[in-house]
């Protein structure tokens, strides 16, 4: 969809992002992490038009720009309009046809959950309503690409649940979405594609599920230490490690489960622990960071 080719950003003598290159692909949930500073919303910005790179180019992989919803961070509102009021100003300067604005504005409120609240002043909406209200304006006119930043920004667990409900139905309805978040079980549950950033550079990228892959390991904790066997365990397979009493198998070493856990029976071993781990989204950012 769209295509950043070694981009630059420079605000003076501060360099927010630094020769960065990507693609957003159809269809994808791009999550982008990376601490206060990181180059996050300037990214996202760039993406949108709001700003423009010092270096460097964005361009449509298709030679057409599809039309885009943005959602930034901070949400203003005019609190004395009601909800339906707001969206229907959003859509008659969205050069929605007169006619159609109703239909689009109950489109819009019934995507994103809103439609017994559509007849509330804006100031009463809880900090949840408003988050998804800020959904709902980008959503007029049905833009194919969805910039989102900070989407559960300052809401309880319950209010990051609804937005978390709320994406996966907007990336089910074909929506391609690129969201910033510092919520890593938000980010591991909605994103299909991940991107590390820090001072401006892409330290990490790939997909969420290869992402979550990598290093799989199987731990099998027994009553005693494992000298006796500790040589015959490594042989097995490169990917085995032995620490005391714990096998570590990792990879592809985890299909020999079975004989290790044979090796270990018949060596008069008792087995306390089994466990299958993956590596979490937390280890894959403190890995990157490093």
């Amino acid at each position: 969809m769209i295509e950043i080719q070694n981009v630059s950003k420079q605000y003076h003598t501060l360099k927010a992002l630094d020769k960065i290159s990507l693609t957003i692909p159809r269809g994808e949930v791009i999550g982008l992490l990376g601490p206060n500073g990181a180059g996050k919303t300037t990214l996202i910005k760039l993406i949108a038009g709001i700003l423009f790179p010092s270096a460097g180019r964005i361009k449509p992989i298709d030679g057409a720009w599809p039309i885009i919803g943005y959602k930034p961070e901070r949400l203003l509102f005019p609190n004395n309009l009601k909800v339906h009021q707001y969206l229907e100003l959003v859509a008659q300067l969205s050069n929605i046809p007169r006619s159609q604005v109703i239909e689009e504005v109950n489109k819009s409120l019934k995507r994103v959950g809103l439609r017994e609240a559509a007849h509330k002043k804006i100031k009463t909406c809880s900090k949840g309503m408003r988050q998804r209200l800020g959904l709902a304006q980008i959503l007029i006119g049905d833009p194919p690409l969805l910039l989102v930043d900070e989407p559960s920004n300052g809401l309880d667990p319950e209010g990051q649940e609804e937005i978390v409900r709320c994406l996966h139905e907007l990336h089910t309805a074909g929506k391609t979405i690129v969201m910033s978040s510092h919520q890593l079980a938000e980010v591991t549950e909605v994103c299909t594609q991940l991107i590390i950033l820090n001072r401006g550079k892409v330290l990490y990228q790939n997909s969420m599920a290869d992402a979550l892959a990598v290093q799989a390991h199987t731990i099998i904790q027994v009553d005693r230490h494992l000298d006796g066997v500790s040589s015959l365990l490594q042989r097995l397979h490169p990917e085995i490690e032995v620490e005391g009493d714990t096998v570590v198998l990792s990879n592809e070493a985890m299909a020999l489960r079975r004989q290790v856990l044979s090796l270990l029976l018949h060596t008069n071993f008792d087995v306390l622990r089994v466990e299958q781990k993956r590596v979490t989204l937390a280890e894959i950012y403190t890995e990157a960071m490093r």
